[in-house]
């Protein structure tokens, strides 16, 4: 699947309102596409809005779906009115995510349900969902971090709770294989976003700016390209995670 073969391809983007997923969600829709934009709850829906009303504007087709998708009944919901609207499902990517910086000693069990249910709950039954529901030769996308290479404490529920989710594109990535579907995930460094800077103190935001070989946060139009290249003329990659941080760590 070419970027120049979006015309009338279905993608589907959980969290596809704002910040990396906003950005994705234009994107494909101007290649052509016709997205689903799923965004999380009320605190995101002018973001969602003003998503779809740029969609539209361009000429390009697009719905809005409000769900909680730690509740797994909403995932499946996701996938069963996009294939009800546009017939089909292509492309599958997922930018859900919550991150928490809180040291071991101080993170409570209710700290850990939500982490895991965000980060790695979440993913698991999107990507069985898309194994459902997309079309053969489809193309799935998860976005990680680069924290599962960095040597670093404070983050554990949030590394953690993403670790698994390198071994289920593994997985899938076998079982779907033989359909033609792709699975990939992408390992960010930390992106110059509002998701960001909620859990960093000044000191902390410019030692990430300082970490990188290349300098400065990861930009989501740097990101932005690498998903869109996977799920298109790099489907030859799959069951891998490509670490795109500008050197912030490595493998």
């Amino acid at each position: 699947m070419s970027k120049k073969d979006l015309n009338g391809k279905v993608v589907l983007i959980a969290g596809g309102a704002k910040n990396l997923g906003g950005l994705l969600s234009r994107n494909f829709a101007e290649k052509g596409a016709k997205i689903a934009i799923h965004y999380n709850s009320d605190s995101t829906k002018v973001d969602a809005q003003k998503t779809l009303e740029d969609i539209q504007n361009m000429g390009g087709e697009a719905f809005l779906f409000k769900a909680d998708l730690t509740k797994v009944e909403n995932i499946k919901k996701l996938f069963e009115e996009t294939k009800s609207k546009f017939g089909k499902i292509d492309i599958a990517i997922n930018t859900v995510g919550m991150v928490l910086k809180k040291p071991f000693l101080d993170t409570t069990e209710e700290d850990y349900d939500t982490m895991f249910e965000v980060n790695s709950k979440v993913a698991y039954f999107f990507i069985q969902e898309a194994g459902r529901n997309l079309s053969d030769n489809g193309k799935i996308c998860t976005i990680l971090t680069s924290l599962l290479a960095a040597y670093t404490g404070l983050y554990s529920t949030y590394a953690g709770a993403k670790a698994p989710v390198e071994h289920f594109t593994r997985m899938a990535s076998k079982e779907f294989g033989n359909r033609g579907i792709s699975v990939t995930g992408v390992a960010p460094g930390p992106m110059d976003t509002p998701f960001f800077y909620g859990q960093e103190s000044e000191d902390a935001v410019a030692y990430h700016k300082s970490a990188s070989a290349l300098g400065g946060l990861t930009d989501i139009k740097d990101i932005a390209p690498l998903v869109e290249f996977l799920v298109t003329d790099g489907w030859w990659i799959t069951g891998q995670t490509i670490f795109a941080n500008g050197g912030y760590t490595t493998r």
